[in-house]
């Protein structure tokens, strides 16, 4: 390497590492291309056979087809994580869902959706219980 290129590498690679630890780029959140939906819909399913790894199946499947909907602008699909056992942290449900809308009016349009109405139809029997938590993000 001749001294010209090494000094053009040298340079070269110091401007990018300025810019790259710059606090403008370290302060950008990665949301702000993807920003969080503002209304959450968590759901966690009981299932009435929770040793039957198809029951499990058929709801994760079911509830994966739920993406389908218009107004559901993001889907997760869970099952407890293996974390530190701590008293506040309750891991005894089986499936969990998280849906994103834009607002409670597209969560309402999911909530009559003939798909959704369908999955419940469907998928009703495989659970015992279910809880609900919706959450508006604060401004």
């Amino acid at each position: 390497m001749t001294d010209t290129s090494r000094r053009n590498f040298l340079t070269t690679s110091a401007l990018a590492g300025a810019v790259l630890a710059s606090p403008s780029v370290l302060a950008t959140p990665t949301t702000a291309t993807n920003p969080m939906p503002k209304l959450l819909h968590h759901v966690f399913f009981w299932l009435k056979n929770p040793d039957s790894s198809a029951d499990r199946a058929k709801l994760i499947a079911g509830v994966k087809s739920l993406a389908a909907i218009e107004t559901v602008r993001s889907i997760h699909v869970g099952v407890p994580a293996s974390t530190e056992k701590r008293e506040v942290v309750d891991n005894s449900y089986h499936v969990s869902e998280l849906l994103g809308f834009d607002d409670v009016a597209g969560q309402d349009a999911y909530q009559v959706h003939p798909l959704h109405k369908k999955f419940v139809d469907e998928h009703q029997h495989l659970w015992s219980k279910v809880v609900v938590y919706d959450a508006l993000a604060v401004d």
